[in-house]
């Protein structure tokens, strides 16, 4: 029997490194990890702590192909970050230049939530955990 402890990290495409390094750093927050250049793959490979849980680690490729759909493709939806304060962390978010969906509330736990996107139009998400 397979027994998951935990996610031990969400991988992530990107077209423009730079871009996508300073958004996930300089606008979300995160925390550089490590960063290695794989020469044979010419491909950037940023390690991304988020809070003290999770790792993102951010890929850039040569040519990566274009994301399906917004957001009902199959595959990943989003990704759902977790915050304390939800009106703090979209003025945050609005101050760094990132438009933000109206609040809406989540019909099955009573929460508060929003959507906005990193530099390749990934659907992330801001949940209010209290």
């Amino acid at each position: 029997m397979l027994l998951l402890q935990q996610i031990h990290h969400i991988a992530i495409i990107c077209s423009n490194y730079a871009v996508s390094k300073k958004f996930y750093t300089e606008t979300l927050g995160l925390t550089i990890v490590q960063e290695t250049y794989r020469a044979e793959r010419e491909s950037y490979k940023l390690d991304l702590k988020v809070g003290d849980q999770y790792q993102i680690e951010l890929f850039s490729f040569p040519s990566p192909p274009a994301r399906p759909g917004w957001p009902e493709a199959c595959g990943l939806r989003h990704l759902a970050f977790s915050v304390d304060d939800l009106d703090t962390s979209i003025a945050h978010l609005q101050q760094k230049g990132v438009a933000t969906e109206p609040v809406r509330v989540d019909e099955l736990t009573g929460k508060r939530f929003t959507f906005f996107q990193d530099p390749d139009g990934l659907p992330l998400e801001l949940y209010e955990a209290e």
